[in-house]
């Protein structure tokens, strides 16, 4: 990576200000651009389903239609992000945006037939992973040190608030004009391409001619680095286990409603209440402590915030009426947005500029397997036990989980190796241990303590 290893210390003045991460035109480039795709992406999904919905008057041609987005990441979400590893990553963004707004168009010609609509999406959600691989491994080369926490931070929340947003506003449309939706969100990719071409500086790509293999060698190494490096695999164990639980009262929140709605709720506001829940409690919880919190006492609060998130949700079982509902989720929101932007922003900087993309593919993707089986194995059991009784358990065991994972948490001379072995540009999987002199303030590690995501989920 291009900065020193002094650069990836946590600051010991105090955390990283919004102005400073926005002084840098090339992340206000990419922040603007990736927060227009993500707009105009929810705004489509709203607004594809009532579109297949009225030509079909079908359920589940309305549900393929919005789940479809998540395939590309369950059948080749790794081997697409390896392309971003071969190529320019500006080129990269720019081309997978211009093809996104193409076929978006071409899924708002009117009278489209229903399988072609769904081959279209799959097609446009195809250059999903490449885009967002190159744009999470594009990060610490634009951001150093804490800025780079605090603008993983922004892009996990104005994420959360796009998707808020754009289901709002493309069920507005949608009711009436799908067609005028689907253009919004091919308008979004145009400028977004024009922004990454225009606003971010040309690099050549991280990995050379030379060293390539095949693809799908050059993809196994990205599960081999984040399965066979201790202080990556022990943040990937700790992002699928926070997905694993604070996504269900989401998943779960259709029936939730139904069978708890009162006090003068009605059923669907008491799903919109909790659906809502979590990606605020999201929001508020990556600005306050990416601002609020500092560096060295942010990673300090990785393993506690990793526990009390799924220990906000253990009260279900008392079988709250939906408000509270509501603010349990948004509690939980808190505390996985208050850990995952630092981690996520550890997790890169273990990384050498080379493999980040690919490994960027295999933790989205872990996050999609993760979190669509969480919703599947809850909903399963719902149907056999009480909603309150299944999240609560459910909880109850995410908080053993959490706690079994933060208790294999790697030393803090191992994170110091593997943060310094990336900054060298060394693979991550020959890292070695170093001994940390005394009064030396560790690079990655939790101070005092044994040390320690885009992702993203950026």
């Amino acid at each position: 990576m291009e900065a020193t290893v002094s650069d990836e210390r946590p600051s010991q003045e105090g955390p990283a200000t919004f102005r400073e991460v926005f002084a840098q035109g090339e992340y206000r480039a990419v922040y603007a651009a990736s927060a227009l795709s993500w707009l105009g992406d929810f705004i489509a999904k709203a607004a594809v389903t009532v579109l297949v919905y009225r030509e079909t008057q079908s359920v589940g041609y309305s549900a393929a239609a919005f789940a479809v987005s998540f395939l590309p990441w369950l059948i080749g979400g790794p081997l697409l992000a390896t392309l971003a590893e071969r190529h320019r990553y500006r080129s990269v963004m720019v081309a997978c945006d211009l093809i996104r707004m193409a076929l978006m168009v071409l899924v708002a010609i009117p009278g489209n037939p229903p399988w072609l609509i769904l081959c279209l999406l799959f097609a446009t959600t195809l250059a999903n992973p490449p885009s967002q691989a190159a744009r999470s491994a594009l990060m610490p080369l634009i951001l150093t040190g804490d800025r780079l926490v605090v603008g993983l931070s922004l892009n996990s929340s104005t994420g959360q608030a796009a998707q808020v947003l754009g289901y709002l506003i493309g069920a507005a449309i949608a009711a009436v004009d799908p067609t005028a939706a689907l253009l919004v969100n091919a308008a979004t990719f145009a400028v977004s391409a024009a922004l990454v071409r225009f606003g971010v500086r040309d690099r050549p790509p991280a990995m050379s001619a030379a060293s390539r293999s095949h693809l799908l060698r050059e993809t196994s190494e990205g599960f081999r680095i984040v399965f066979g490096t201790p202080v990556l695999r022990a943040i990937a164990l700790l992002v699928f286990s926070s997905m694993l639980f604070s996504i269900v009262p989401e998943g779960l929140a259709a029936a939730w409603a139904r069978e708890g709605a009162g006090g003068g709720m009605d059923t669907g506001a008491a799903q919109a209440v909790i659906m809502a829940a979590n990606p605020v409690g999201f929001i508020l919880g990556g600005l306050v402590v990416s601002r609020a919190v500092a560096p060295a006492r942010r990673l300090v609060l990785i393993r506690p915030l990793a526990v009390l998130a799924p220990l906000m949700l253990v009260p279900a079982l008392l079988d709250p009426p939906p408000l509270v509902v509501a603010l349990l989720a948004a509690l939980c929101g808190f505390a996985v947005a208050g850990l995952l932007p630092v981690a996520n922003g550890l997790f890169v900087r273990a990384l050498p500029n080379g493999y980040r993309a690919r490994a960027f593919g295999v933790m989205a993707t872990g996050v999609q397997v993760t979190q669509g089986a969480a919703v599947l194995v809850t909903g399963l059991l719902a149907e056999r036990i009480d909603i309150p009784t299944v999240v609560g358990g459910w909880s109850v065991a995410g908080v053993l989980l959490m706690l079994l994972t933060v208790a294999a948490w790697p030393s803090r001379e191992t994170v110091d190796a593997a943060v310094e072995a990336a900054g060298n540009g060394t693979p991550p999987a020959v890292a070695r241990p170093r001994q940390v002199a005394e009064g030396e303030p560790p690079v990655g590690g939790m101070p005092g303590e044994r040390g320690r995501t885009s992702h993203t989920v950026s």
